[in-house]
């Protein structure tokens, strides 16, 4: 339903002084194992944390009551999303530690609303097409009037689900910084794949208040923050949407774009095409075209740490970012360009019991 990317940035007095050297020490690899061992990553995990955020105050949100209590429906969806929040999915789904160009360390978090929002989703999906809570459908497009209850009550549902992604990634992104002994400093969100009210001209120029659906694009309005993402083995970047007068060009480009920009660099490469077939007991069906010596020569070239992460999340089969950059023209401006050091994913034989 909502996948987002947060960023926290941190001090780290040895980064600081040589983030090349950190690249290559020890305590890179012990932090790589620490946020393994401490972050649950993967489909269907719980957080075992101590300080799990298991009474954030979005579990008391009117909205929970627009899903039927039948059979104690609500309550275990409630106490499944208590159970996953902070805890990091499968895929392309990751926490990363990059440097800055100047040595600040930054934190970054890529996951969603996990198995509640897609659980939400899957529901409205059956109720549009006269099914019931609960009950799988096919996935098609739909169309939801949000002045009629089942609308009226998805997009009441559909934000909650974005604050859920907002708490879980903040949880992680702070538990890591407090694993890297690091003093927080800012904070950048981006949160994509999501759908916001917004007002923008129509074509005569007059304000109409519009539905943005934004899939696989983020908000990029002028003077707001975000952050993009390369690959495992790639730069990332901080960029903030451009402050253009209003009769510019560039601001004319930002008004046909909904002010919107680009939320990651894009596959070139399918997963099955990337990493081959293997049944669900882990038997190969067929090779794919990357082998585990390529990611290990790529990300050994430029220091990168990698705990977990398939074959069809290697840096081979996704655009190179720079250039993915260069297309958003000066609609953006890079502030900060961050390299990777430490990339944590769910591991490569981790099954998805929601594809058949």
């Amino acid at each position: 339903m909502t996948v987002e990317d947060v960023t926290r940035r941190l001090t780290l007095d040895e980064a600081r002084r040589n983030p090349h050297r950190l690249a290559t020490d020890k305590r890179l690899n012990r932090a790589a194992d620490e946020i393994a061992e401490t972050v649950s990553f993967g489909i269907g995990r719980r957080n075992e944390a101590d300080d799990a955020p298991v009474d954030d105050p979005l579990f008391n949100d009117p909205a929970w009551y627009a899903i039927p209590n039948t059979g104690g429906y609500r309550d275990t969806l409630r106490d499944k999303a208590r159970r996953q929040l902070g805890t990091v999915g499968s895929g392309n789904h990751y926490v990363d530690v990059f440097a800055d160009e100047s040595g600040a360390v930054w934190v970054g978090v890529h996951f969603g609303s996990r198995g509640f929002g897609h659980t939400v989703a899957s529901d409205f999906l059956s109720l549009s097409q006269g099914g019931d809570w609960g009950q799988r459908a096919r996935e098609k497009e739909v169309l939801l009037d949000i002045t009629q209850p089942v609308g009226h009550d998805y997009w009441q549902l559909m934000e909650l689900a974005g604050r859920y992604a907002y708490a879980g990634r903040e949880w992680v992104a702070r538990k890591v910084v407090e694993m890297l002994g690091g003093t927080e400093l800012e904070m950048v969100h981006n949160h994509h794949n999501f759908a916001w009210r917004e007002t923008h001209l129509s074509p005569e120029g007059e304000p109409v208040e519009y539905i943005v659906v934004r899939k696989g694009a983020t908000p990029a309005f002028p003077g707001q923050r975000g952050f993009i993402g390369g690959s495992m083995g790639d730069d990332a970047v901080i960029v903030r949407g451009a402050q253009a007068p209003d009769d510019s060009d560039v601001a004319a480009v930002q008004r046909d774009a909904m002010f919107s920009t680009v939320h990651g660099a894009g596959r070139v490469m399918s997963r099955t095409e990337a990493a081959g077939k293997r049944t669900r007991r882990g038997m190969v069906k067929s090779h794919g075209k990357i082998q585990p010596k390529m990611v290990e020569e790529w990300l050994g070239k430029r220091g990168v740490v990698l705990r977990g992460g398939g074959l069809d999340e290697a840096p081979q089969v996704y655009r190179r970012l720079p250039k993915v950059l260069e297309a958003q023209g000066p609609t953006i401006e890079v502030q900060h360009v961050l390299r990777p050091l430490i990339v944590v994913m769910a591991g490569a034989n981790e099954i998805d019991p929601y594809k058949d």
